[in-house]
């Protein structure tokens, strides 16, 4: 029987993961390959696409054909559709006549299972087995919605890039899945292949030439002779996440500006998420210019690790986002976090999937403000309790595991990544212990409370 392998990707590195572990046979041979672009933002009627990418004609010769999966489900946006049960075997049928499927055998190869349009599509081939690739730090935590054991059973592995040593994905492991690394050299090859094919402009600097790139041409691969390479501040638009406020990030931009600076930095390139707004970078424009330094912008949306390879930087800085981990662990580059302990205090829900991710940055990339800080002891203890505390009914067994690594390692630095009320709600150590755990909802006790701080206060002001 034939096969054919669909992929979905939405994303320029969730299709640079797929390229390399192709290139890297983690998948079986297939008779057929078929890339689905998925455009998930608010309008992708104005917003390019993923074919749009600079470097995407470099990824494109992996597969046999790539199909709009948004023109497949006109009018309806591909985050929100699902099909009606009762329309699976039609959608199927359909499906298989307009990509000339015939009676192949299916396998699918998707992000982010647990929503569409990755779990649209694997119900949509209810006989397909399926692959789970990672597109960034979220496979480190749990599964984010107790998933239909109908689709669970058939996943066979969570494919990842290894950006932690050490770590394995808690995605998917109520279903018994198992990790599997995408081999490093195999990323490093298609990223470069990325580098190679982006167009000058894609890096152009606003205010003139880049380090290494002078009059007499160069390709832009780091500083010139005698110069320090540039330290590269990334964005993450995360105001559009409602984890700040559009002025707190742009004061979080500013202040990456200013760390750098403090750590002895005086050429700048700053990387804007490729959907925040223009606006987001003026105040650290503003703030360069008061320090001294040269900051450029890039316009456009170019990868992370095509200015790694292209500009090769001496630091890279950011709040939590994944290209600080691919720097450090696949490319060796100093990295340095800022905004973290912030995002984590007011991070809701508490299961929100950026907890993971968050812990991860917060734990192992120093802090751009701070002194140094060694990483928490047993970081996959850590991990699998922060995932516990998330996800208490999709991972049950992992509580005893969770109980001792709070009983051993919860303190002042370690405790921002719990919360009292959540600790307390599950009956885990470091929580208010249970026979007092009506106070903080009794209203005597909250006026009793608020009077004697009014007291406190006023001999204070009075000494």
């Amino acid at each position: 029987m034939n096969v054919t392998q669909v992929f979905l990707a939405s994303t320029l590195y969730g299709a640079a993961t797929l390229a390399a572990a192709l290139d890297a046979g983690c998948l079986p041979p297939a008779g057929r390959r078929i890339l689905l672009t998925s455009n998930h933002s608010p309008a992708p009627e104005a917003t390019p696409g993923l074919d749009a990418m600079p470097g995407f004609a470099a990824l494109r010769t992996r597969f046999d054909e790539v199909i709009d999966w948004n023109a497949v489900v006109a009018p309806q946006h591909p985050g929100v559709w699902a099909p009606r049960p009762e329309d699976v075997p039609l959608w199927e049928r359909q499906l298989r006549q307009l990509w000339g499927l015939g009676g192949d055998r299916v396998e699918l190869v998707v992000e982010s299972l647990q929503v569409p349009p990755a779990q649209s599509l694997c119900r949509l081939f209810p006989g397909a087995a399926i692959d789970v690739y990672a597109d960034g730090l979220m496979s480190y935590g749990p599964t984010r919605f107790r998933l239909d054991p109908q689709i669970g059973m058939r996943v066979r592995r969570v494919l990842h890039l290894d950006l932690v040593p050490g770590l394995e994905p808690l995605l998917l492991t109520e279903f018994g899945v198992r990790g599997e690394l995408v081999p490093a050299p195999a990323v490093l090859k298609v990223f470069a292949e990325l580098a190679d094919l982006a167009e000058p402009a894609d890096l152009a600097d606003p205010l003139g030439p880049a380090p290494g790139t002078g009059a007499g041409g160069g390709s832009g691969t780091g500083a010139g002779a005698g110069e320090e390479p540039p330290a590269l501040l990334l964005g993450q638009y995360l105001s559009a996440l409602e984890l700040m406020s559009p002025d707190e990030e742009e004061e979080l931009h500013a202040a990456m500006v200013r760390g750098a600076h403090e750590w002895g930095h005086r050429d700048l390139v700053f990387k804007p998420h490729p959907s925040a707004p223009a606006a987001y970078a003026r105040r650290a424009r503003a703030e360069a210019a008061r320090l001294g330094v040269r900051l450029r912008v890039l316009d456009a949306p170019v990868l992370a690790e095509i200015l790694y390879q292209r500009l090769r930087p001496a630091l890279v800085v950011g709040c939590f986002s994944t290209g600080l981990l691919t720097a450090r662990a696949l490319y060796g580059i100093p990295v340095a976090r800022t905004g973290t302990a912030a995002v984590l205090g007011r991070l809701a829900p508490y299961q929100n999937s950026n907890r993971i991710p968050l812990t991860l940055v917060d734990a192992l990339v120093p802090d751009l403000d701070g002194p140094p800080q060694d990483p928490p002891a047993d970081l996959p203890a850590l991990v699998a309790a922060v995932g516990f505390t998330m996800q208490p009914r999709i991972l049950p067994d992992r509580r005893p595991a969770a109980e001792a690594y709070l009983a051993r390692h919860l303190d002042p630095y370690t405790r921002r990544y719990f919360g009292r009320r959540r600790l307390t709600a599950l009956g885990l150590p470091g929580g208010i212990p249970r026979r007092l755990a009506f106070l903080p909802r009794n209203r005597a006790v909250r006026r009793a409370a608020h009077r004697l701080r009014r007291r406190l206060g006023r001999l204070g002001s009075v000494s």
